[in-house]
Protein backbone atom coordinates (compact mmCIF):
# COMPACT_ATOMS: atom_id res chain seq x y z
CA UNK A 1 0.00 0.00 0.00
CA UNK A 2 1.74 3.24 -0.89
CA UNK A 3 1.29 6.01 1.42
CA UNK A 4 1.53 10.19 0.29
CA UNK A 5 5.08 10.28 1.54
CA UNK A 6 6.12 7.09 -0.82
CA UNK A 7 4.40 8.89 -3.84
CA UNK A 8 5.73 12.24 -3.29
CA UNK A 9 9.29 12.44 -4.55
CA UNK A 10 8.54 10.19 -7.84
CA UNK A 11 5.94 12.51 -8.51
CA UNK A 12 8.13 15.29 -8.63
CA UNK A 13 10.71 13.29 -11.15
CA UNK A 14 7.49 11.70 -13.36
CA UNK A 15 6.31 15.43 -13.61
CA UNK A 16 10.14 17.05 -14.48
CA UNK A 17 10.30 14.63 -16.87
CA UNK A 18 6.87 14.98 -18.40
CA UNK A 19 7.01 18.80 -18.31
CA UNK A 20 10.62 19.79 -18.70
CA UNK A 21 11.69 23.04 -17.02
CA UNK A 22 9.51 23.46 -13.59
CA UNK A 23 9.29 25.11 -10.21
CA UNK A 24 7.66 22.98 -7.30
CA UNK A 25 5.66 24.27 -4.10
CA UNK A 26 4.85 21.87 -1.40
CA UNK A 27 1.73 21.72 0.84
CA UNK A 28 0.32 25.59 0.03
CA UNK A 29 -2.94 26.90 1.57
CA UNK A 30 -5.02 28.13 -1.20
CA UNK A 31 -8.50 28.83 -0.45
CA UNK A 32 -9.63 26.28 2.83
CA UNK A 33 -7.86 23.68 1.04
CA UNK A 34 -3.98 22.92 1.09
CA UNK A 35 -2.39 22.01 -2.61
CA UNK A 36 -0.05 19.38 -2.09
CA UNK A 37 1.96 20.31 -5.10
CA UNK A 38 2.07 23.18 -7.05
CA UNK A 39 4.12 22.90 -10.29
CA UNK A 40 5.13 26.36 -11.89
CA UNK A 41 5.98 26.06 -15.46
CA UNK A 42 6.24 28.96 -17.68
CA UNK A 43 2.94 28.95 -19.24
CA UNK A 44 0.93 27.90 -16.54
CA UNK A 45 0.03 26.84 -12.74
CA UNK A 46 -0.58 23.58 -12.03
CA UNK A 47 -1.93 21.98 -9.28
CA UNK A 48 -1.38 18.10 -8.07
CA UNK A 49 -3.28 16.35 -5.11
CA UNK A 50 -2.59 13.30 -4.22
CA UNK A 51 -4.56 10.63 -3.11
CA UNK A 52 -2.41 7.21 -1.76
CA UNK A 53 -4.22 4.03 -1.63
CA UNK A 54 -4.24 5.17 2.27
CA UNK A 55 -6.51 8.04 1.33
CA UNK A 56 -10.34 8.51 1.19
CA UNK A 57 -12.09 11.22 -1.20
CA UNK A 58 -13.85 12.68 1.74
CA UNK A 59 -12.68 15.94 1.29
CA UNK A 60 -11.27 15.93 -2.91
CA UNK A 61 -15.14 17.70 -3.57
CA UNK A 62 -14.28 21.24 -1.46
CA UNK A 63 -10.66 20.37 -2.89
CA UNK A 64 -11.54 20.37 -6.46
CA UNK A 65 -13.42 24.07 -5.91
CA UNK A 66 -10.76 25.67 -4.63
CA UNK A 67 -7.94 23.97 -7.13
CA UNK A 68 -10.46 24.68 -10.07
CA UNK A 69 -10.30 28.74 -8.56
CA UNK A 70 -6.17 29.35 -8.38
CA UNK A 71 -4.67 26.64 -11.20
CA UNK A 72 -4.98 26.43 -15.15
CA UNK A 73 -4.14 22.66 -14.97
CA UNK A 74 -4.91 20.27 -12.06
CA UNK A 75 -3.71 16.53 -12.00
CA UNK A 76 -4.46 13.80 -9.48
CA UNK A 77 -2.18 11.46 -8.68
CA UNK A 78 -3.71 8.04 -7.42
CA UNK A 79 -2.19 4.84 -5.88
CA UNK A 80 -3.32 1.95 -7.76
CA UNK A 81 -6.77 1.33 -5.63
CA UNK A 82 -7.97 4.27 -6.58
CA UNK A 83 -7.36 4.28 -10.45
CA UNK A 84 -10.98 2.99 -11.14
CA UNK A 85 -13.13 5.21 -9.53
CA UNK A 86 -10.95 7.99 -10.05
CA UNK A 87 -12.40 10.05 -12.89
CA UNK A 88 -15.78 9.58 -11.04
CA UNK A 89 -14.38 12.23 -8.36
CA UNK A 90 -12.90 14.84 -11.04
CA UNK A 91 -14.05 17.24 -13.48
CA UNK A 92 -13.10 15.55 -17.05
CA UNK A 93 -10.71 18.11 -17.70
CA UNK A 94 -8.95 17.41 -15.14
CA UNK A 95 -5.63 15.11 -15.60
CA UNK A 96 -5.33 11.97 -14.11
CA UNK A 97 -2.10 9.56 -13.05
CA UNK A 98 -1.86 6.47 -11.14
CA UNK A 99 0.90 5.21 -9.70
CA UNK A 100 1.74 1.58 -8.46
CA UNK A 101 4.94 0.18 -6.76
CA UNK A 102 6.83 -2.42 -9.03
CA UNK A 103 9.98 -4.30 -8.34
CA UNK A 104 11.63 -1.40 -10.15
CA UNK A 105 10.05 1.57 -8.57
CA UNK A 106 7.57 3.45 -8.92
CA UNK A 107 5.79 3.41 -12.31
CA UNK A 108 3.60 6.05 -13.43
CA UNK A 109 0.38 5.97 -15.74
CA UNK A 110 -1.49 8.92 -16.83
CA UNK A 111 -5.21 8.19 -17.68
CA UNK A 112 -5.96 11.04 -18.56
CA UNK A 113 -4.23 14.20 -19.69
CA UNK A 114 -5.15 17.25 -18.31
CA UNK A 115 -6.56 20.54 -20.19
CA UNK A 116 -7.11 23.93 -19.16
CA UNK A 117 -10.11 25.04 -17.60
CA UNK A 118 -11.62 28.46 -17.95
CA UNK A 119 -12.25 29.39 -14.59
CA UNK A 120 -8.93 30.19 -12.72
CA UNK A 121 -8.35 34.05 -12.80
CA UNK A 122 -5.27 35.49 -12.53
CA UNK A 123 -6.45 38.10 -10.10
CA UNK A 124 -6.60 34.71 -7.66
CA UNK A 125 -3.41 33.28 -8.68
CA UNK A 126 -1.44 37.00 -7.82
CA UNK A 127 -2.44 36.12 -4.02
CA UNK A 128 -0.20 32.99 -4.34
CA UNK A 129 2.64 35.28 -4.95
CA UNK A 130 4.93 36.67 -2.27
CA UNK A 131 4.99 40.28 -1.63
CA UNK A 132 8.72 40.07 -3.65
CA UNK A 133 7.32 38.25 -6.43
CA UNK A 134 4.58 40.95 -6.84
CA UNK A 135 7.43 43.96 -6.80
CA UNK A 136 9.23 42.20 -9.44
CA UNK A 137 6.14 42.41 -12.04
CA UNK A 138 5.84 46.02 -10.55
CA UNK A 139 9.64 46.89 -11.42
CA UNK A 140 10.24 44.89 -15.10
CA UNK A 141 7.15 47.13 -15.99
CA UNK A 142 8.26 50.19 -14.76
CA UNK A 143 5.37 50.19 -12.61
CA UNK A 144 4.70 52.45 -9.43
CA UNK A 145 5.73 50.32 -6.22
CA UNK A 146 3.21 51.15 -3.51
CA UNK A 147 5.31 49.88 -0.95
CA UNK A 148 3.11 51.11 1.58
CA UNK A 149 0.07 50.22 0.08
CA UNK A 150 -2.11 46.94 1.16
CA UNK A 151 -1.28 43.84 -0.80
CA UNK A 152 -4.81 43.95 -2.04
CA UNK A 153 -4.29 46.98 -3.37
CA UNK A 154 -0.92 46.29 -5.44
CA UNK A 155 -2.62 43.56 -6.99
CA UNK A 156 -5.50 45.30 -8.18
CA UNK A 157 -3.35 48.19 -9.50
CA UNK A 158 -1.22 45.70 -11.60
CA UNK A 159 -3.89 44.18 -12.58
CA UNK A 160 -5.84 47.45 -13.70
CA UNK A 161 -2.42 48.72 -15.29
CA UNK A 162 -1.24 45.50 -17.11
CA UNK A 163 -4.78 43.69 -17.75
CA UNK A 164 -4.61 39.88 -17.85
CA UNK A 165 -1.73 39.29 -20.61
CA UNK A 166 0.38 41.64 -19.50
CA UNK A 167 1.05 39.92 -16.33
CA UNK A 168 1.50 36.51 -17.64
CA UNK A 169 3.78 38.03 -19.98
CA UNK A 170 5.51 39.40 -17.04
Amino acid sequence: MLRDKDIREGVFDYLEEKYGKVRFFEELTMGKSRADIVMVTEEALFGVEIKSDADTYVRLERQVKDYDRFFDYNILVVGSTHGIHASEHVPEYWGIVTVEETAKGLDFYELRQPSKKKKARLRTQLHLLWRRELLHIQTSNKLHKYANKRRSYVETYIMETLGEEGVRNS
